[in-house]
C-alpha cells in the first residue's frame, strides 16, 4: 500500500504503521494517507474536503 500523496510506500514492519489513515471515496475505492500527509492535511481531513482540493 502507498500514500495517495506522496507515494510513500507502508513498510508492515515499522512501528509507525498503524498511524496510517485510511479512507474509503464514494467510488468504493481505498486511499491511505501516511503519517506525514495525514498531519499536515489534518484540517481538511476534518473539514471533509475532497482530495483535489488538497
Amino acid at each position: 500500500m502507498s500514500c495517495a500523496l506522496c507515494g510513500d510506500v507502508r513498510d508492515a514492519t515499522d512501528p509507525a504503521a498503524p498511524a496510517w489513515a485510511g479512507d474509503h471515496d464514494e467510488r468504493g475505492r481505498d486511499r491511505w494517507l501516511c503519517p506525514a500527509c495525514a498531519r499536515r492535511h489534518a484540517r481538511d481531513i476534518e473539514a471533509r474536503l475532497p482530495m483535489e482540493w488538497w
